[in-house]
Order: structure tokens, then sequence, then C-alpha cells
């Protein structure tokens, strides 16, 4: 697999837990009277949404190069990535059923590992 390939799924992956943290953050942080729409000029939540709109763009490219099979359980790592971000920077609890449905969750994308792919297409 080209080094390429790999950093763009270092930052699939990167770009989805900063935006998800950013987003609760400025949410979180944003006056109780601003209203949804007033909240979104946070400067946290505006962080948010950019990452979150970089996360999508990257993520079509990643899969314009690799299998879904492959995308699928290498970012469904960003899963339990956010669900320690809210536990432990926004102080978010997580029940062990939360936990539980995340893991299984990966579980069930590690799954799709198990078909043969291709992981890359050649331009």
């Amino acid at each position: 697999m080209r080094p390429a390939t790999i950093l763009l799924t270092i930052a699939v992956v990167v770009a989805n837990v900063l935006g998800n943290f950013a987003l609760g953050w400025g949410m979180k942080h944003a006056p109780a009277n601003a209203g949804p729409l007033l909240s979104l000029l946070e400067p946290f939540v505006l962080l948010g949404i950019a990452l979150l709109i970089a996360w999508t763009l990257l993520r079509i490219r990643l899969l314009g190069l690799a299998d879904l099979s492959y995308v699928l359980p290498i970012t469904a790592v960003g899963y339990v990535l956010n669900a320690v971000m809210g536990a432990v920077f926004l102080t978010e609890s997580v029940p062990p059923q939360r936990w539980t449905g995340t893991l299984h969750f990966v579980a069930g994308a590690a799954l799709t590992s198990l078909t043969p792919h291709a992981t890359e297409r050649h331009e």
C-alpha cells in the first residue's frame, strides 16, 4: 500500500474525531440563550463543521483509492476514539451499554475486512 493512502486513512480518522470533538465542545460552551442558529457562530462549532466537511471529502477520496472492505474496518477505530474523547474531555457519560454497542459496531465493521479486496486502485 502506498504511504499516501496510509496518510489519507489517518487524516480521515483524525478529521472525524477532532471534528466531532470540536463540535461537541462548541455546543457545550455556547451561551444557553444563543439558540441553535446562533450557536453555529461559535468558533469551535465552526471548526467542527469545517473538520467534518474535510472528513467527508477525504473519505470520498479514500473510497476512490481503496475498497470499502479496507476503509470501513480501518476507519471504524474512529467510533471508539469519539467515545473516548467524549468521556475524557467532554465529561460525557458513556455507560457500559454504549461501550458494548460501540465495540459491536467496530467488530461488525471488522467483519468486512474478511472479504477479499484490492486495497488500492492504480490511476
